[in-house]
């Protein structure tokens, strides 16, 4: 099935170049000492040891990659196979797959279900909104009976919190906690940034 084209895919046909851009970025900051592991720290403190984690737009694979260190099986999806192809090389370990969010199927021997599910890097408003809620229903769909998935981005992106609380609970997914921050700083009503808990009705 074809999904409508996301803001991320948009970007790369019109600028070929940009997921290649976007992947040296990373590699600057890592070699300029920058935490670049803060989200992934952060789900390896909600799960158990050797958990089921689905990176849902991994991009080049950075937490992808810890949480596999960590000792976690992990899988990480994203649309872009410049950005999967920069995962495999530089974060090998995890199973990767180049799939729309909005629907996808795993190989049968990867793990299904999963304990945890992180969504970071703005990923939800790169979606095409006609996505957003099928993406949410998958992440739903995807989840053990105690998992949760951990979904962030920023304000001013097109893609208000409250309307993103109220996409997820029609997709099956009841918000168990906010944030402001991945370090878990409080939500308020002028939070730049919305970190959310949730778990599958």
């Amino acid at each position: 099935m074809t999904h409508p084209a996301g803001q991320w895919q948009q970007m790369i046909a019109r600028d070929p170049g940009h997921s290649a851009r976007y992947v040296e970025r990373f590699k600057l900051l890592a070699a300029q000492g920058q935490d670049l592991y803060g989200e992934a720290r952060l789900i390896d403190a909600i799960v158990g040891r050797a958990s089921a984690i689905l990176d849902a737009g991994c991009g080049p694979g950075r937490h992808a990659g810890y949480l596999h260190a960590a000792g976690h099986r992990v899988v990480g999806v994203d649309v872009d196979p410049v950005l999967i192809a920069a995962a495999g090389a530089d974060s090998p370990g995890p199973h990767y797959l180049v799939a729309d969010l909005a629907g996808f199927d795993l190989p049968a021997v990867w793990p299904q279900a999963f304990d945890a599910i992180l969504c970071a890097g703005n990923v939800m408003t790169f979606l095409h909104p006609d996505t957003r809620v099928p993406a949410l229903a998958g992440m739903a769909g995807r989840l053990t009976g105690t998992g949760r998935a951990v979904i962030g981005f920023g304000a001013g992106r097109g893609y208000d919190f409250d309307e993103f609380v109220a996409d997820a609970a029609s997709a099956g997914l009841a918000l168990e906690q906010r944030f402001s921050t991945w370090d878990l700083r409080p939500f308020s009503a002028d939070a730049q940034f919305q970190v959310a808990v949730l778990s599958a009705r």
